[in-house]
């Protein structure tokens, strides 16, 4: 999958008599904290408000007190929205094409032969482990929760497992397989960022990603065995008596999947591919349920309300088409306009930096870069500047620290992509929680690998006698830290 990046500005790209110091910095981030906490924690806001206070409050700083022009903070502005304008579209496409496969009966045929294979005890570790060969294979840990990952969330409703579990299980393997996965937009990212050759980035994240999502299946091993009940009796039955009553669940209900997949693994691009799927849900639609090509396109737009006579299923198969995005794709516009305007006045880039002058070692750059990369992704909301940011601003300190271009491009893909998830106003987050149903602070528990990732990362570099090849050398280039 490929992405549009653009350049973010570095410290030394920053006109002196602009750069934000310190406690400039500082401000429109505490706000952005302040506002969150306050707006959506303590009065139950969306998010939307107080992601518009902080929009606010930031553009005052620039204009009023580092003295941007109004048209550097809209270019800041536009520029992020450019940035994530895949991201955007294929929101908008996901939402229509989850419509689609609920009206052609893919999501309806998933879910009735994955109760007939699955059981409670084993599904939390078989659904992570499917989700990440899925992701790996197509490269996009998106397409992978926005399609199967849907059917997982029907399919653990009917065998009462709690839909946060089931979602942290999905998000767990789709993350671990997009980290290991050639064709990923942040791997390929990551490693174009940073100077690294693809495969020596790949294979310098294998250890600590098998290790995370190996520990992460056994979680999810133990909390199927103790945390799910027995199936109420008859509920399995009750379940696949409303999904054959109400589709035809014939084998060709799994073309649109075989399609998408199909077009995925050939290497097409997620845009194109996703809306191929849309097309094959509709004309399944079409010739394999029986609706009109009127009917077909109708759900596209608008969703589905099946009534199959159990309310359960009922709920499970509700969608919004693409006429029900609008509240997802408004946080993420109004967090990737935050984003950009944080980064054009310098507060990313002057945070980032002043880490690194905070560096003293090998040991405290990698560690230091694994938290610069978890920082960008919580205050500019998507996982791309996450990469992007430390990645231009701390790669010339690892030359002068003896470290090789795969010991940055690991440290920031390790902390940064997975991480991006677990804040309830980043676009990943906004966009996990809108298919699952369920809401970010619900599912993060369970999201183990977001937390085993950077753990290892930390406790890798802090405690091991060596770190993916190269040992400490905390004299090495002193003065480097000493620019500022």
């Amino acid at each position: 999958m490929t992405s549009l990046t653009l350049e973010p500005l570095t410290y030394e790209d920053i006109p002196s008599e602009r750069r934000p110091g310190v406690l400039q910095a500082l401000v429109p981030v505490l706000g952005v904290v302040l506002f969150l906490g306050i707006g959506s924690g303590y009065l139950k806001l969306a998010p939307h408000g107080p992601l518009l206070w902080s929009i606010v409050l930031t553009g005052a700083v620039g204009k009023y007190w580092l003295g941007y022009s109004w048209d550097d903070l809209y270019e800041g502005l536009a520029d992020s929205l450019l940035m994530g304008l895949q991201a955007i579209l294929i929101l908008f496409i996901i939402y229509g094409l989850i419509a689609t496969w609920v009206s052609a009966g893919t999501i309806p045929g998933l879910m009735y032969y994955g109760l007939s294979i699955l059981t409670p005890d084993v599904f939390l570790p078989a659904t992570a482990l499917l989700a990440m060969v899925v992701a790996f294979s197509i490269g996009s840990s998106w397409t992978t929760a926005g399609t199967l990952g849907v059917a997982f969330i029907g399919i653990g409703s009917g065998l009462g497992v709690p839909t946060p579990m089931t979602a942290g299980a999905i998000l767990s393997g789709a993350y671990a397989g997009d980290k290991q996965s050639p064709l990923s937009d942040t791997t390929n990212l990551a490693a174009a960022v940073t100077n690294t050759d693809l495969y020596d980035h790949i294979r310098a994240m294998r250890n600590g990603t098998v290790l995370a999502f190996g520990l992460s299946v056994l979680l999810y091993a133990v909390l199927g065995l103790r945390a799910v009940g027995e199936i109420p009796t008859g509920r399995v039955a009750e379940i696949q008596g409303a999904l054959a009553g109400s589709y035809d669940l014939s084998v060709l209900v799994l073309i649109p999947l075989v399609v998408t997949f199909g077009l995925a693994l050939y290497g097409i691009p997620a845009l194109p591919t996703l809306v191929a799927g849309v097309f094959a849900g509709a004309f399944t639609t079409i010739f394999v349920q029986g609706r009109s090509f009127t009917a077909a396109w109708t759900v596209f737009l608008d969703g589905t309300a099946p009534e199959t006579g159990t309310a359960l299923v009922n709920d499970l198969l509700a969608s919004g088409g693409i006429s029900g995005s609008a509240w997802t794709i408004a946080v993420v516009v109004a967090a990737l306009s935050l984003g950009g305007l944080l980064e054009r006045t310098g507060v990313l880039a002057v945070l980032a930096h002043h880490l690194a002058t905070a560096v003293r070692g090998q040991r405290s750059l990698v560690v230091g870069t694994g938290i610069s990369a978890i920082f960008v992704n919580a205050f500019s909301a998507q996982q791309y500047m996450s990469i992007v940011v430390p990645g231009l601003t701390l790669r010339n300190l690892y030359d002068e620290y003896g470290l090789t271009s795969d010991d940055l491009s690991q440290a920031i893909e390790s902390a940064g992509t997975p991480t991006g998830a677990l804040f309830p106003w980043h676009a990943g987050a906004v966009y996990m929680s809108a298919v699952f149903g369920v809401g970010t602070l619900a599912y993060a528990p369970y999201y183990f690998f977001a937390f085993l990732s950077p753990l290892l990362l930390f406790a890798t570099t802090l405690f091991g006698g060596r770190y993916d090849g190269f040992e400490q050398a905390d004299s090495v280039a002193s003065s480097a830290v000493a620019d500022d």
